[in-house]
């Protein structure tokens, strides 16, 4: 049901919110409904990173009356230095969208959404949840999280679901983009470290990008490459020639899914040229003997058999490696989402740790985050790991966590719990029968979407936290809180490059719609659970616990004097303990040869390459890949979609990537219109006909909702994140096409 047609009663605010909660939503200096916060004076200008991608750009926000109402790129940051891409432009308009949610939606005997009061719908939730327990068992109800949401509160709610409501089995949407880099630096480097500062886009002679788009995915970022005056070489391997293969010095277009033969390949090559750095290799690593002779058995013949590629070209790449005396490898979601991603991640590490590139200006094995937060989510959401990088499997652990919380350790579970996969075949095989959303849209993003929606059908009981009722997830919810959104609430980002930033609240949420924290505030109290976390009274005061629960860790940020010391400084990286010295703008890791390991030696770690797990054939003869359209769209377009100015970047309608000469094969024009279909299911969409796709293969933006039900539920099985790169499918063309502008059937 739209929320325009949901009649609401008309209530006063303690009518509609009850009086457990009419004191905190009324709260002027609150974190939920209450007003802009008084330091924020009209007529002034406040800056705070966006909440779009990791790369943690700042923008302007100018206020009248206390509520913004525009802005600009923060000339001074030193990520963007006054540059912004299309959504940053656009970051305010969301929160304007004339479908927010307003109140609290329960559905009814009728099958549907009607508004309520938050003590109506703290006593749905928590009632339902408590009965779920009572009837189906400790791990019948689960959680699905994001990285969007500020690190206080991926905090709270990581602690509330685990601590004080008792869910085991909790996760975030980070699974879809970052596992496999979390998994991957934590076996070679002992912990979760991206090591680079953006400054080594700029100071590197060679630039290697794999399965990365950033021209798209993170324009900033690729206007730092942009300002590197080094004259280096840009290198990209990927499938696809990409708008960053168009600007780099060479494309290296690989047959989909056969990066990691080709980067046991490269290894290969540059042992044999001798540009192994032993002395690098013997001080700081370990593992190198084995992986040497391991890689032996990749001769560039197989390398080329497998990738396509052919065997001068896969030397010259090897040779331009090589020469680069600062060399930084980067990766994205061509890497992470991957059947073998894991290991994929780990061969780009050790071409940096082959080489001796890691630890100086200009180099890394540089994995780049996608959402805002993800870092965030990585340390502090409690799902993949227990606060700080800590594991749930280890006492001592459980027992510095339980300490710094004033938590009796019996609280803390002694395992991770499930995977969000594993979540979902947990939902198919009745065992876990509850489920609590937040702020994430699987119903679109998850592998094989039309699968989750049949999933939802069994659960007794699905909560969705949102800014808008109108998402695919949302809708079919049978409890809907509302939630504030980024700019209508304080706390802190972690971007790509482990800087913390602020985000600041300039504008009112609509309704009754509250912070996410204040919800969970809400929901401790009616669960019972309130004195649990009554040091947890606002996001700042939730940023010193989180600096407790690092001290000692690789992630210290005990050395952060609080927002005033991230506003004054302008964004700190971490680690930043109090210890640190004298502050530096920019800061990479490594730089003294030493890692998080035991041995404080970085390791290299191989595999036998496995095929992929639905290879083309003469029924699907065609690879479907999938990734970013455009850098006006964001994820399932459910802020990107509320914007006139950014729909207009980009086509209406989903569309299809189709090489010329199959184009030609199948008797297809430009324009025309053709059903896709997987073993999953299947689309129609509009066909661009170019070679910025191979023969062979198609591509199909992730941002439409349709492309998620075509895509393979394979997942790598260290990571557990999902392969949404590589499908196997085939097309036929619809009886309807355009004829000079003119749809015909």
């Amino acid at each position: 049901m739209h929320p325009s047609s949901i009649k609401f009663p008309q209530l006063t605010m303690r009518e509609r919110t009850g009086p457990l909660t009419s004191a905190l939503v009324q709260n002027p200096g609150g974190f939920g409904l209450g007003m802009v916060p008084k330091h924020l004076q009209p007529e002034q200008t406040v800056s705070m990173v966006c909440g779009f991608c990791s790369t943690g750009c700042s923008l302007d926000v100018h206020l009248r009356d206390g509520e913004a109402v525009n802005l600009s790129a923060d000339a001074d940051y030193p990520v963007n230095s006054g540059m912004a891409c299309p959504k940053g432009w656009e970051a305010l308009t969301p929160l304007a969208a004339p479908d927010r949610a307003t109140t609290p939606l329960v559905r009814n005997k009728q099958g549907e959404l009607e508004a309520c009061s938050w003590d109506q719908a703290m006593a749905v939730f928590c009632e339902r949840i408590k009965t779920t327990h009572s009837v189906h068992g400790a791990d019948s109800v689960a959680w699905l999280g994001t990285g969007q949401m500020p690190n206080e509160e991926l905090a709270f709610l990581g602690a509330l679901g685990r601590f004080g409501l008792g869910i085991r089995h909790g996760d975030g949407n980070t699974r879809q983009c970052m596992a496999t880099a979390v998994s991957a630096y934590k076996e070679c480097f002992g912990f979760d470290a991206p090591p680079y500062t953006y400054a080594d886009f700029e100071e590197s002679d060679v630039l290697v990008f794999i399965g990365s788009n950033p021209c798209i995915a993170h324009p900033i970022m690729w206007q730092r490459v942009m300002q590197n005056t080094h004259s280096p070489d840009v290198l990209v391997i990927d499938p696809r020639h990409t708008e960053t293969a168009a600007a780099a010095t060479k494309h290296y277009a690989i047959c989909p899914k056969s990066d990691l033969t080709l980067l046991y390949g490269i290894a290969n090559l540059l042992i044999g040229m001798g540009a192994s750095d032993r002395d690098f290799i013997d001080a700081h690593t370990s593992g190198y003997e084995e992986f040497e002779r391991f890689v032996a058995h990749f001769p560039v013949l197989h390398v080329s058999d497998v990738t396509g590629l052919s065997i001068a070209t896969i030397e010259d790449l090897a040779r331009r490696i090589a020469k680069g005396k600062r060399v930084s490898f980067w990766w994205t979601m061509g890497v992470n989402q991957g059947h073998q991603a894991t290991r994929t991640a780990q061969a780009i590490i050790a071409l940096a740790l082959l080489t001796g590139n890691i630890g100086r200006p200009g180099t890394g094995a540089n994995s780049i985050t996608g959402q805002c937060n993800a870092m965030g989510s990585r340390l502090f959401s409690n799902t993949s790991s227990l606060f700080g990088g800590r594991n749930f499997e280890n006492p001592e652990h459980r027992n510095e966590v339980a300490r710094i919380l004033q938590l009796p350790v019996s609280v803390i579970p002694d395992s991770v719990g499930y995977a969000y996969d594993q979540i979902l075949e947990a939902i198919d095989r009745g065992e876990i029968k509850a489920l609590w959303i937040i702020a994430t849209n699987p119903a679109h993003s998850w592998i094989r979407s039309g699968h989750f929606a049949e999933l939802t059908a069994k659960l007794d009981f699905l909560v969705v936290q949102d800014m808008y009722p109108t998402t695919e997830t949302a809708k079919m919810a049978d409890l809907f809180l509302p939630a504030a959104g980024w700019g209508e609430k304080e706390g802190t980002f972690i971007n790509s490059e482990r800087r913390f930033g602020l985000i600041k609240k300039v504008s009112r949420a609509p309704g009754l719609a509250m912070s996410d924290f204040s919800i969970f505030q809400l929901i401790a109290a009616h669960a019972g659970c309130g004195d649990l976390f009554s040091q947890w009274t606002s996001p700042e005061a939730v940023f010193k616990i989180l600096q407790e629960l690092t001290e000692g860790r690789p992630c210290d940020i005990t050395g952060i004097e609080g927002y005033a010391a991230l506003e004054k400084h302008r964004g700190i990286q971490w680690p930043a303990p109090t210890d640190l010295g004298p502050f530096k703008t920019e800061r990479r890791l490594f730089e003294d040869g030493r890692f998080f390991t035991p041995d404080e030696r970085a390791k290299f770690i191989c595999e036998e390459p496995q095929a992929h797990p639905e290879p083309v054939d003469a029924e699907y003869p065609f690879f479907l890949l999938t990734g970013r359209g455009t850098s006006a769209q964001w994820h399932t377009n459910t802020r990107t979609g509320k914007s006139d100015v950014l729909r207009k970047l980009y086509p209406a309608r989903i569309y299809l990537e189709l090489h010329p000469d199959d184009a030609l094969s199948q008797g297809i024009l430009p324009g025309d219109t053709v059903e896709v279909r997987s073993r999953r299911g299947s689309l129609h969409a509009d066909v661009m006909i170019t070679s910025s796709v191979q023969p062979g293969q198609v591509f199909l933006p992730m941002h439409f909702a349709e492309t998620n039900r075509l895509t393979l539920e394979i997942f790598d099985p260290i990571s557990r994140q999902p392969s949404y790169k590589a499908t196997a499918v085939n097309i036929t063309k619809t009886a309807r096409s355009i004829v000079h502008g003119v749809r015909r059937r």
